[in-house]
């Protein structure tokens, strides 16, 4: 099992792969294996980044056997945590400098 920082480092990772593979679209849903094999997150990490993500309302997941996260989905709250992630880091545009 992953160290705390390993931990959180998944779940960002999942986080920012589902909203650029989804387009902010929180009908589409990512295959957990891949998306695992993707960021090469341990199968056991990454059923625990799902589960944590879950239990946080930012993601829906579909389980398959053996605990195994087989469609994740962003739910809306998630589209909006990481938009607001997203506004927080954009360069500031349309104003001169202060």
């Amino acid at each position: 099992m992953a160290i705390l920082r390993e931990r959180k480092s998944y779940r960002e990772k999942i986080m920012r792969a589902l909203y650029q593979a989804g387009e902010g679209n929180r009908l589409m849903g990512v295959g957990g294996a891949k998306l695992g094999n993707d960021l090469s997150i341990p199968e056991q990490d990454m059923a625990a980044a799902c589960t944590y993500l879950e239990g946080e309302g930012w993601v829906v997941v579909d389980w398959g056997r053996g605990n195994t996260p087989v469609v994740i989905t962003l739910t809306h709250r998630g589209i909006r945590r990481m938009e607001t992630e997203e506004e927080s880091v954009a360069p500031y545009e349309g104003r001169g400098t202060p």
